[in-house]
C-alpha cells in the first residue's frame, strides 16, 4: 500500500510494506524483505512473516533497507528521515522525526525513541532501547540502552562530555 502524493524513485524494490502518504523512497531502497534471522544452533532460516510500516512523510535513501518484521511489523513513524545506505534490520521500531545519517546500521528488535539524531556510521548492536531525544555522534558503537535527552560518543558509546575528557587525556601532545 502506497499512501498519497508519495514518490517511489527507480530500482526501489517494495514488498510486505504499508507506505503513507508524503513520503520519498529514494532509488534502490528494498523495503519489506526478509530479515537476517536464523536459529544458532541449526543454522536454519527464520521466516520473517511480518510487515514494513512507513508513516506520513518520511524519508528513505538511496540503497537502504529496512527488512521486515518476523510477526508484527517494523516500523518507521512520521517525519524520519533516513540517508543513504542504512540498514534497518526486523522489528525495529524507530519514532517520531528521527535523522539518521548514511552508512549506520541498526540490529534488529531494537526500539528508538521519538526525536533522536544518528550520525553517519554509527552501529547500534540490539536488542536495545534507545531513549527520547538522544544525539548519537557518528561513528560510534553503541553496545548498550541510551536514556531520554542522551548525547553519546565512541565505541563503546559513552556519554559525550566523558567521551571527549578520555579523548584528551589520551591523545599525545
Amino acid at each position: 500500500v502506497i499512501g498519497s502524493d508519495s514518490i517511489i524513485h527507480s530500482n526501489s524494490n517494495l514488498q510486505d510494506c504499508i507506505i503513507g502518504s508524503d513520503c520519498v523512497i529514494k532509488s534502490g531502497a528494498i523495503i519489506g524483505g526478509s530479515g537476517f534471522g536464523f536459529d544458532p544452533n541449526s543454522k536454519e532460516k527464520i521466516n520473517h512473516t511480518g510487515k514494513v510500516l512507513i508513516g506520513d512523510n518520511c524519508n528513505i535513501g538511496s540503497n537502504t533497507t529496512i527488512d521486515r518484521a518476523v510477526f508484527d511489523s517494523t516500523i518507521i513513524s512520521d517525519n524520519s528521515f533516513i540517508d543513504n545506505l542504512v540498514q534497518i534490520a526486523h522489528n525495529v521500531s524507530i519514532g517520531k522525526h528521527a535523522i539518521i545519517a548514511a552508512q549506520t546500521g541498526i540490529a534488529g528488535s531494537t526500539i528508538i525513541g521519538d526525536n533522536v539524531v544518528i550520525g553517519g556510521q554509527a552501529g547500534i548492536a540490539g536488542p536495545l532501547t534507545i531513549g527520547t531525544n538522544v544525539k548519537i555522534a557518528a561513528k560510534s558503537g553503541v553496545t548498550k540502552n541510551v536514556t531520554d535527552n542522551s548525547t553519546i560518543a565512541g565505541f563503546p558509546a559513552v556519554d559525550i562530555h566523558s567521551w571527549k575528557i578520555a579523548y584528551i587525556k589520551l591523545t599525545p601532545l
